[in-house]
């Protein structure tokens, strides 16, 4: 399974300043908000999504129609120190997900999810990064 698709939830959203946030603006579409099941934990300076089964756990961001997916996710996929060459086990994974948007369409993205234990971390309750 494959898609254009990227579901960005921290950083990489549009307004940070990050060299890969603007990579991603000026090589992607903005499709809109969008959320998907899961918990969002303050890792660094930066969240990292765990998925949830609970129905209860919602995490937001945003959604992108990439230009040039295969190109671009090899990128981010070096951003996030989980592309090739990265010893086992990566802080983050790439993983196809379902994701809704605000009109409750539904597809299935690219995201990074968190591959770290997140005993210690700070849960964003809100589900929001910007709102920690």
């Amino acid at each position: 399974m494959t898609s254009d698709l990227l579901f960005v939830y921290g950083t990489l959203m549009r307004g940070f300043d990050h060299p890969m946030a603007q990579l991603l603006s000026r090589s992607a579409v903005f499709i809109g908000e969008a959320h998907c099941r899961g918990r969002l934990y303050l890792v660094k300076h930066y969240p990292g999504l765990v998925l949830s089964d609970d129905a209860g756990d919602v995490a937001f961001g945003e959604l992108f129609r990439l230009g040039q997916p295969a190109e671009l996710l090899r990128e981010f996929d070096m951003y996030e120190a989980c592309g090739e060459g990265f010893a086992e086990p990566t802080e983050y994974v790439r993983r196809m997900l379902q994701v809704a948007r605000a009109d409750g369409a539904v597809d299935g993205a690219w995201t990074y999810v968190y591959n770290w234990p997140v005993t210690n971390l700070p849960r964003i309750a809100s589900g929001r990064f910007l709102e920690q």
